[in-house]
């Protein structure tokens, strides 16, 4: 039997991959003054909204939807900023976490805690004035935003996306 008559007879795997990636988006949101929305989490670190993108989700809607779901925050996919991917891994599920850094400055709404199982609440900041206990996705996304923020992002990945001519 050739090799590939030994591959073409091989049983194969009707079982789906198991998850070795996951994806989520994380949304710089600015006001007039330049300020930062955080939240503050009941773990005791600030955080950007964001959240998983959903299977056949494109990464700006899943930006706005995170944004609405976690701040009551509107915004339209239109005016989302997509700024790179960041690859880091989660060590203790042994997965590679692939951030996508966003960036929103029009919007509609003002920020309310619709989570309060996990969000304390929600400050506008100033970006040269940012809390120490960052979630590292955050502080990702934020030196992606701006990579002259004077704040600690361990060990990643990142590439810069732009846009497309036309």
């Amino acid at each position: 039997m050739t090799t590939s008559e030994r591959a073409a007879a091989a049983p194969r795997n009707v079982q789906p991959p198991s998850a070795h990636a996951s994806l989520g988006a994380g949304v710089v949101v600015t006001d007039g003054s330049g300020r930062v929305l955080l939240g503050l989490h009941r773990s005791g670190v600030w955080e950007l909204p964001g959240g998983k993108v959903e299977p056949g989700e494109s990464v700006e809607a899943a930006a706005v939807r995170e944004l609405a779901e976690e701040t009551s925050l509107v915004a339209d996919a239109a005016d989302v900023e997509v700024l790179g991917l960041l690859l880091d891994s989660v060590t203790s599920d042994r997965m590679t976490r692939m951030t996508v850094a966003t960036a929103v400055g029009v919007f509609g709404g003002t920020p309310a805690v619709t989570e309060p199982d996990k969000i304390e609440r929600w400050e506008w900041t100033d970006p040269d004035r940012l809390p120490e206990a960052l979630f590292l996705p955050s502080a990702q996304v934020l030196r992606t935003w701006r990579p002259d923020l004077p704040i600690p992002d361990g060990p990643f990945h990142r590439y810069a996306m732009g846009r497309l001519p036309g």
